[in-house]
Formats: structure tokens, C-alpha cells, sequence
């Protein structure tokens, strides 16, 4: 059996989608309507009304005016900070909002009612607030209605919560790049055990992180073959079937983690900025998909021979390096002899060699397969498998490494079976199982 390399230079690519990030700019913007009520209980746009805008976490200030319509917009604001507006007009009272931060939200919209027109500062706000208890703005305490604190007090509850919602991204955010970065290291030093735990820690942060996931399934693979490559050089019963087991469970593990990837990175939406991140990231989870399922259904469950062979396929449609598919196709088809699944393995290799009769690997697989397959010992399908295996020992180069094990095949064929494989034969006949 041959066990390909682990796509190094594939993984190298996959990329962390921060797909919880808030914004990407680094400027911002609020905008709002500024409205007076009317002595008849509707409401009107306020013109020229002035909207003082006061960053409070350091000392900064801007202000506009409203349009005919009564709106207000401010952009190019500093993404990251705390602000305070206040807005005053002829015949109103002052209004104001504080606390805010436009990181999600950056509308802001006033009702004022009817006033002097005076203006507030920002020193008089910090003092009112202060004598008041701790508030994000309204008017004048002693003028704010019912339904203007009620607003109030839902912007707060509003804000609070993107705070706190901005504040676990930011955490997720950190844990995820530290736990991959982490991660790749241990891989790289060869301390797999460390890899997964970090990846693990990782995804508690964020259990839908597909980068996470796909390097959490590669390593569990790695792990599994490992394990099973020391369990069989064990002289001790039962410490070679508790490593096999080990490897088992690994592999199983790394297939779980591949669907939940797989499942990851086509939930994600593409953007323009991330979609190439995101096409990396689908290829690397059916690449990983396909590689555990092929451990899963030749060391773990054979009736997993069909899932293995799908993944296969989903591999070959997304890859579109002619070279990389044939190789999939080839470890395709090996999976489905070492898997045992012997029918599908000649149905399938029959559709290959349809397309392109000299395909090396289509050729070994049918003919072994076609071997393996006789239990009734048919000379005449002896005899197809002999044509097949001759016809591959002709196309494979002698770097094959297994071209030498398909001689040995032949061999047997010719003396326990005696069957020679057709000289006239240009290309295997197309025989019907």
C-alpha cells in the first residue's frame, strides 16, 4: 500500500478566517435624524441643528449641522474610541447621548422637545451624569420624559451588549491565532500531542474555526499512522492491539474533525476580501477529508469504502491540477482495493480505463482486484487480470515501486494458474463483471 505525503504545501496556505471580526476599515461613521415634537404630538425635522460630536476616552472633537431633512452624518471618525453628541437647536432643549461607540452601530438618532435653544457643554453632561448615576445621555434630567428615558435606557442596554459582544471577539479572536500558530509549531517540532491540544484550546474559543479543524484532523491523522506503525513492531499481544486501537480511534477523529471542517468552510460567505482565504480553506478540508476517510475505510470500518470513494471524487472536482487529480484518482482507486470493496474497485477502474486505456494505476487495481475477486478460480477472469497486469508492467516506469509486487503477481498467475497474458493484446479488453 502506498501512503502519500500530507499535502505540506497545501496546509502551509490554509488561513484563519477571522469570520467574527467587527469591521475591516479603520475609520468609522455615525449619521441620525435630529426631529422636534410639535404641540400636536408629531414630529419635525429639525434644520441646522448643531451635533457636537466629543471623543471622551482621549480629547477630540467635530461637529456638523442637519440638512433640510433633518439628518446629520460625520465619517471618517476614529474606528476605536467612546463618544459623547449633543445636539442643541433654536427652540429646543439640548439632548445628548454618551458612551456610544460605533464599532457595529452608527446611527444616532434625536427627538428633541421644546426649548430655550440653550447648549450644553461637555463638562456640565460629566456633571449631571455624575449627580445622576452613571447614564449614556438623554436631556436635562429634570425635563427628560418617560419615553425619552425609556429610549435611553435601551441605547445603554444596546451598547452594553455590543461591548460585551465586541469584547468576546476580540478574546476568540486571540485565542484562535495564538492556538494556531501554536499548533503549527508543535507540528513542525514533530510534538503532534501538543498540536492537538493546542488546536483543541483553540476551538473551544471558536468550535466552527474551519483552519482550526483542518489542521486538528491532519494532526490526528499523523497520529494515527504513527501509533499504528509502532503497534505492529510490538512483540506483546496486547500492547500491538491497544496501538492499533489508539490508531483507530485517531483515525476516526481525524474524519470527524474533516466533516465539521469541510462543513465549516462552505458555511462561510465570500467576500472580496476573504475569498481566496476561503477557497483555500474548502480545498484544504476535502483534501483532509478524503485523506482520513482513506485510513478509516482500509484500517477502521471497510464499510466506509463508499464515503472514502466520495470524498474522493468531491477532491478531484475541486482540484484543477491535472497532475493532482490523476494522483487522487489513483489513491481513489487503491482505497477501494485496500478497503476490500473489490466490485466497486473493478467498476470503477472499468470507467477510468473507458476514458484513457493506459492508465497505470486503473490497470494494477483491475487486475488485482479481478484477482482477488475469483473465488470461483474463472480461468477467463485469470486471464483478463493477467492482460490488465501486463499492460500495466509495460506503462509504469521503473521507478514504480510497486511494479516489482505486480510481477510477482504475473508470476503467480503463470505457474499456479497457468495463465500467460495475451501477446496480441493491444489494450485490455473490455470485459463486462
Amino acid at each position: 500500500m502506498r501512503f502519500k505525503s500530507t499535502f505540506k504545501t497545501l496546509f502551509a496556505a490554509v488561513v484563519i478566517a477571522a469570520c467574527a471580526a467587527v469591521a475591516s476599515a479603520q475609520t468609522t461613521q455615525v449619521e441620525g435624524t435630529v426631529k422636534l415634537k410639535q404641540a400636536d404630538g408629531t414630529e419635525a425635522p429639525v434644520v441646522g441643528a448643531t451635533v457636537d460630536i466629543y471623543r471622551t476616552d482621549i480629547k477630540s472633537d467635530y461637529h456638523v449641522k442637519t440638512d433640510k431633512k433633518g439628518h446629520y452624518l460625520h465619517a471618517g471618525l476614529p474606528f476605536i474610541g467612546t463618544y459623547t453628541l449633543i445636539v442643541s437647536a433654536p427652540g429646543a432643549q439640548p439632548a445628548w447621548a454618551s458612551g456610544l461607540r460605533f464599532t457595529q452601530v452608527q446611527t444616532k438618532d434625536f427627538t428633541l422637545s421644546p426649548g430655550d435653544g440653550s447648549t450644553l457643554t461637555l463638562d456640565k453632561i460629566k456633571a449631571m451624569e455624575t449627580s445622576a448615576g452613571p447614564g449614556s445621555g438623554g436631556t436635562p434630567p429634570a425635563s427628560e420624559s418617560k419615553e425619552a428615558r425609556a429610549a435611553r435606557e435601551e441605547l445603554e442596554k444596546k451598547n452594553a451588549e455590543i461591548t460585551k459582544k465586541n469584547e468576546e471577539i476580540s478574546k476568540s479572536n486571540e485565542a484562535v491565532s495564538r492556538t494556531f500558530k501554536a499548533g503549527n509549531d508543535a507540528m513542525t517540532a514533530g510534538h503532534i500531542d501538543e498540536a492537538i491540544a493546542a488546536y483543541q484550546e483553540g476551538l473551544a474559543a471558536r468550535p466552527d474555526e474551519a483552519a482550526l479543524l483542518i489542521k486538528l484532523s491532519e494532526a490526528y491523522r499523523m497520529r494515527g499512522v504513527n501509533r499504528f506503525n509502532a503497534a505492529i513492531k510490538q512483540a506483546d499481544n496486547d500492547a500491538k492491539t491497544q496501538g492499533i486501537d489508539s490508531a483507530k480511534k485517531d483515525w476516526t477523529d481525524a474524519a470527524a474533525s474533516a466533516e465539521k471542517a469541510f462543513a465549516a468552510a462552505n458555511a462561510t460567505t465570500p467576500t472580496a476580501d476573504n475569498q481566496a482565504n476561503i477557497a483555500q480553506n474548502k480545498l484544504a478540508a476535502v483534501t483532509v477529508r478524503a485523506l482520513a476517510l482513506h485510513f478509516v475505510a482500509t484500517k477502521v470500518d471497510q464499510t466506509q469504502a463508499q464515503a472514502a470513494w466520495d470524498a474522493y471524487q468531491a477532491l478531484i472536482a475541486a482540484e484543477t491540477d491535472p497532475a493532482k487529480k490523476a494522483r487522487d484518482r489513483s489513491e481513489a482507486l487503491q482505497t477501494l482495493f485496500d478497503a476490500n470493496a473489490l466490485d466497486l474497485a473493478i467498476t470503477e477502474s472499468r470507467k477510468v480505463l473507458a476514458e484513457n486505456p493506459d492508465d497505470v494505476d486503473a490497470n494494477r487495481i483491475l487486475g488485482l482486484a479481478l484477482i482477488s475477486s475469483n473465488t470461483n478460480n474463472d480461468k477467463a477472469k485469470f486471464q483478463e487480470a493477467s492482460n490488465y497486469l501486463q499492460h500495466y508492467v509495460d506503462k509504469a516506469p521503473d521507478s514504480d515501486p510497486l511494479k516489482a509486487s505486480t510481477k510477482e503477481a504475473l508470476d503467480y498467475l503463470k505457474t499456479a494458474e497457468n495463465v500467460k497474458p495475451e501477446k496480441t493484446q493491444t489494450r485490455p479488453p473490455a470485459r463486462r463483471h
